[in-house]
Order: C-alpha cells, then structure tokens, then sequence
C-alpha cells in the first residue's frame, strides 16, 4: 500500500460539504447504535491526538442510551471522543465511527455540538430536524466557533465516513489537522479540495462557523501513523468488519 494511492482514496469529507443530495432512511426504520467495548473506544479517540499528547487528554465514550460521558480526566485541555452521527448528512446510521481531538477552546464549542448532537438523536429527535435545530443554534447564537485560533487533532489511522472519491461511506486512513477557520471559504483562499491536497483547502461541515483549513499528514508521517497503530487496527476490524481498512 503506498501513501498516494491511499489518501487519493481517501480524502476524508469531514462529513458534510453538501456534494451530494441529502438523504436517509425513513424515520420508523432508524438505526440504533451500538455500544463499543470501552476499552478499544478509550483507544480508538485517543488514538486521533498525536503521541506525545496523548496521555494528557481527556476521554468522552458514548452509551447510546445516554450519551456522551467522561471517562478519562485529561490535564492538558485537549479533549477526545468517537463521533457516530454526522448531523450535517442528515443521514443516522449505526457504522460511522470519527476519531477526534479538540484543544480548550474547540472542546468548549464545537466539541461540545458533538456531544450535544449525540443527545438529541437519542432523545427521539430525526435527522432532519436534528440538522435543522443545530444550524438554529449556530444562528440564533447558542452555539458559536472558538473565539481564538486552535485546531482539531484528528491523526487517527482509520475512521469510517464519507470520503471522496465517490463520497459514500468507506473506512480508510486520512489523518489530518483541522484549523478552525470559521465563515472561511476556499475563494478566500484560492484553494480546492479537489486540487492538490498536500497544500490546506477549507472544508465546511454543515454551517459556516464549522469551517475548518484542513492540513494533511505528509506521507512518511502517514506510514509512520498507520505502523504505530497496527495493533488498533486489528482488533477495530475484529471488533466491526466495516472498520477493516478498505485501502489495505
């Protein structure tokens, strides 16, 4: 497997960018999700900040009854979770699992959006409405972005969302940083995720104020990502077959 053939594969959509029509089951056939082992999630969310920070982070798991909880008490203000929903898709499924990492301040906003949206699938609340009452609350001022610069560590070596090429579903490595980059646009910085993604483009997930200047893993830093984590790797694919790696 060699680096460019996998994140050529593998753009990861960040769930989102309004490419396609929006779509879903119908409301009565809604799936249910599924509780992960706790241990392999605590491994799982870590495994999106990098190495040397990782021991300080703290850890939200989901019980799919209740939502988000705290497992793990960090020191370093980074916080970690394993997104299941992409509200902005309008689209609930059971098999979309999002490694991801905020520092202080996106943990104190866009994380907590996360967690919130969480709460309000397992409330009875539909995907359409769901989406719908998020972008409310960015508009009406409930939510807002960081009100400083910060980023999203999301270096995991797997996740399962949409992805480009064809932006279904797929489980494949991307791992990246995301910049907060609020109401920011690609003409604002004459770049194009369908350009040459070793340079930043901006990626907007549902509203505006989710934006986010995405910077991807140089390729040795990619192999260096995926050998580490070997062992996570197989055992999230004996876990679900949906988190086997389509790239290998």
């Amino acid at each position: 497997m060699t680096y460019r053939k996998t994140l050529a594969a593998s753009l990861f959509s960040i769930a989102g960018s309004g490419l396609l029509p929006q779509t879903h089951a119908g409301e009565g056939s809604l799936p249910i999700l599924e509780r992960m082992p706790e241990a392999l999630e605590l491994a799982f969310a870590k495994s999106a900040a990098p190495p040397h920070i990782r021991e300080g982070v703290s850890v939200w798991l989901l019980d799919p009854a209740q939502g988000y909880y705290l497992a793990e008490q960090g020191s370093n203000g980074v916080e970690c979770l394993v997104s299941r929903t992409a509200y902005e898709r309008a689209d609930f499924r059971d098999d979309i699992y999002v490694p991801l990492c905020y520092d202080a301040a996106g943990s104190a906003t866009y994380l907590k959006v996360l967690r919130d949206v969480a709460d309000l699938r397992i409330s009875g609340m539909g995907p359409d409405e769901l989406r719908a009452e998020i972008d409310s609350r960015y508009d009406d001022g409930t939510y807002s972005p960081p009100d400083k610069a910060g980023l999203s560590y999301m270096v995991a070596p797997i996740m399962r969302t949409w992805t480009l090429p064809d932006m279904n579903v797929h489980a494949r490595p991307m791992p990246h940083l995301m910049y907060y980059a609020p109401y920011v646009s690609d003409v604002d910085i004459a770049a194009s995720m369908s350009g040459d993604i070793r340079y930043p483009f901006i990626f907007k997930e549902g509203h505006a104020a989710q934006s986010y200047m995405i910077h991807v893993a140089s390729p040795d830093q990619q192999e260096d990502i995926l050998d580490e984590n070997s062992a996570l790797l197989a055992s999230l694919c004996a876990y679900r077959d949906v988190l086997c790696s389509e790239a290998d």
